[in-house]
């Protein structure tokens, strides 16, 4: 596929309509500074702001994202971190309380309050972190593979 970057495609369709630069961020209601970034590929549009300009050149915003790989890896990217904030109670929360309740139980039946505290503690980071602790550990691994 021959990629065209988002902002070359909205220059080319700015002036397949004649319109100027003015004229766009009129209409889309933005300052003339969005427009020069979009067309110079230094930034985005929002979804709204495509929409907007879906409607002024007459296309969809389906052909805007097509055509631009980088688009398209940003918009994954922003997808998978919405996934994974929809996840309100992932493994680590249940890995965590666990770990607490495990130690809390295991104090009770030794009679050492420190197991209590140090589990508690330890579950309460697990429970709060672990999406941050897999990312790390995937890290050193990546690294480690690298490496070797």
């Amino acid at each position: 596929m021959n990629e065209l970057r988002l902002g070359n495609q909205l220059k080319k369709l700015r002036e397949e309509q004649k319109m100027s630069q003015e004229e766009v961020a009129t209409q889309v209601r933005v300052p003339i500074q969005n427009i020069h970034k979009w067309e110079d590929n230094k930034s985005y549009p929002d979804i709204q702001q495509l929409l907007n300009l879906s409607d002024i050149y007459g296309t969809t915003i389906n052909e805007f994202i097509k055509n631009d790989a980088t688009l398209q890896s940003r918009i994954n990217i922003i997808e998978e971190e919405k996934e994974d904030d929809d996840e309100l109670f992932h493994p680590g929360f249940y890995i965590g309380i666990g770990i607490m309740f495990l130690g809390t139980l295991l104090s009770l039946i030794i009679g050492n309050l420190t197991i209590t505290m140090v589990t508690n503690i330890a579950g309460m980071l697990i429970a709060c972190f672990y999406k941050g602790i897999l990312k790390l550990l995937q890290d050193i691994k990546k690294d480690f593979y690298e490496q070797g």
